[in-house]
């Protein structure tokens, strides 16, 4: 019988609970989620599309992950920083995103926010590791019935964002964004993945 935080896989895989028996989120949970990230594309990529899914369940997105991937130009920084209103005209018909002006938008201004902090940080991926998560910020004991949307160091990395000209970059958003590229770890205890991730090389601070 599953546990409450964990799930049992038609493969025998033991999976937090949150990814279900859907293969394609099985496959997101067991490959990406919480492993760390340092590509610059991928980070600019991934929390362009936790915006995105501000009031919607990440699975949707993941669905329109590849076309997404199409409208912005592979999520290529300086590609999407050179996007214009001809493009959010055009990504407003796209049927393979979620269309939705202020979002597009944001993703928009949030490539040319982008290469600035690039220019200013050497990378993402420089600015972004700076906010790994301590371990004394997870929840203690981390469980379903424990789950937190945002912490001390997302809101304060929101705020900074923000500050910097960022867009839909909530606490929360921050967060999932964290958990997802590995600068924390909520892999649930007793899921295949917790050990390794957590084992998994980070950059060095």
């Amino acid at each position: 019988m599953d546990k409450p935080d964990i799930i049992l896989g038609e493969d025998g895989q033991a999976r937090c609970w949150w990814c279900g028996q859907d293969p394609l989120y099985q496959r997101y949970h067991d490959e990406e989620w919480g492993w760390p990230v340092t590509d610059d594309r991928r980070l600019f990529e991934k929390i362009c599309l936790e915006g995105f899914q501000s009031g919607l369940s990440w699975l949707t997105i993941l669905r329109k992950r590849e076309g997404f991937r199409a409208a912005f130009a592979n999520f290529e920084i300086d590609e999407v920083a050179e996007f214009g209103e001809a493009d959010v005209a055009r990504l407003l018909e796209d049927a393979g995103i979620v269309r939705h002006r202020q979002k597009i938008e944001s993703t928009i201004n949030n490539a040319r926010a982008a290469r600035q902090l690039r220019d200013e940080m050497g990378s993402l991926s420089a600015y972004f590791w700076k906010w790994e998560h301590a371990p004394d910020e997870r929840p203690s004991p981390l469980c379903r019935q424990n789950i937190v949307g945002q912490t001390p160091t997302s809101t304060a990395l929101s705020k900074d964002l923000k500050k910097r000209g960022w867009r839909f970059v909530g606490p929360t958003t921050a967060y999932a964004f964290c958990q997802a590229m590995g600068l924390v770890n909520d892999h649930m205890p007793g899921c295949h993945a917790h050990a390794s991730v957590e084992a998994a090389p980070r950059p060095a601070s």
